[in-house]
């Protein structure tokens, strides 16, 4: 029997290679974020690590939300992670935004004025003065 235009057999043909680019896509992707995150960490790694004057301007959060299905019992659940950034201003007028943890963005608020401690875009601390 030969396939007759339509029958549907192309789905077959191309099925495969369709999920397979599809899983070579995602992993390009993931070893992309890796490498980029290796970047940023040698990077910072060989920045100097600065003290200097500066304001605490802008807070805010970056919420993402996650839905869970649990195939077991047909349940379903959701969850959120928090990112937490702050952004600073120096003396020059110049600002950079740097993640911190929550608890470190609870204990400042906007019009701290202090020394933040930084290496490349990696906050380290900020005292107040």
């Amino acid at each position: 029997m030969y396939d007759m235009p339509g029958s549907g057999d192309w789905l077959f043909n191309f099925g495969p290679i369709f999920i397979a680019l599809i899983f070579i896509i995602i992993v390009i992707l993931i070893i992309g974020n890796i490498f980029s995150g290796l970047r940023q960490w040698k990077g910072n790694e060989n920045s100097p690590r600065l003290s200097v004057p500066a304001i605490v301007k802008v807070k805010r959060t970056s919420v993402t939300r996650h839905n869970h299905h649990h195939h077991d019992n047909n349940h379903h659940s959701h969850s959120t992670s928090t990112k937490y950034f702050i952004t600073f201003e120096f003396e020059s007028g110049d600002r950079s935004e740097f993640h911190v943890s929550g608890k470190e963005y609870g204990m400042l608020a906007e019009g701290d004025i202090g020394t933040l401690t930084f290496q490349g875009t990696r906050y380290i601390d900020f005292t107040r003065t």
